[in-house]
């Protein structure tokens, strides 16, 4: 008897240390999947700045303006009707905080928006054509969503990195 209460111990011992690591491992996998569905969130929302933006700038013929706030995207005060190009204010859905700007050099207004994370994308690669200057792009913060006229460089005051090409928006 005393024999088998040993081997008993050992047993439940090794079957508490397999659920601990299977446990383990379903966690990893389980945050893996919770990235990335926060990473389509990021494309989703910040591509839907990029469009409100584009609205807003193309709202009212032979006048192209840029917002200057966020708040403009929500209620445009250049219409009698306060035509809204945003549905709400969204997060970034990796910081949980709001996006940051990136203005315009000249003028101070808004092109675009942009996480604040500097986590590593686990996304590198098969972007969409509108999101393709993401690839190999070594954090979230470098995942910039702007909407600029064609012929105008995409961030200005920023370089362009030697050996990539520029990227262009739609008109």
């Amino acid at each position: 008897m005393r024999s088998s209460r040993g081997f008993t111990y050992i047993a439940l011992l090794a079957v508490i240390a397999i659920i601990g690591i299977s446990l383990g491992s379903a966690g990893k996998y389980w945050q893996n999947i919770m990235l990335r569905d926060k990473e389509e969130e990021l494309l989703f929302r910040g591509d839907q700045y990029r469009e409100a933006i584009e609205r807003y700038y193309l709202a009212i013929p032979g006048r192209p303006q840029y917002p200057e706030s966020i708040d403009n995207l929500l209620v445009d005060g250049r219409t009698p009707a306060g035509k809204r190009h945003l549905r709400q204010k969204y997060k970034d859905p990796i910081t949980g905080e709001d996006f940051v700007e990136i203005r315009e050099q000249l003028s101070r207004r808004i092109i675009g928006v942009h996480s604040s994370s500097d986590k590593s994308p686990i996304k590198t690669a098969n972007f969409s054509d509108r999101d393709s200057e993401f690839e190999g792009k070594g954090k979230y913060s470098e995942w910039n969503f702007v909407f600029v006229k064609k012929g105008q460089p995409v961030i200005p005051g920023h370089r362009q990195v030697p050996g990539q090409p520029a990227a262009t928006m739609r008109q």
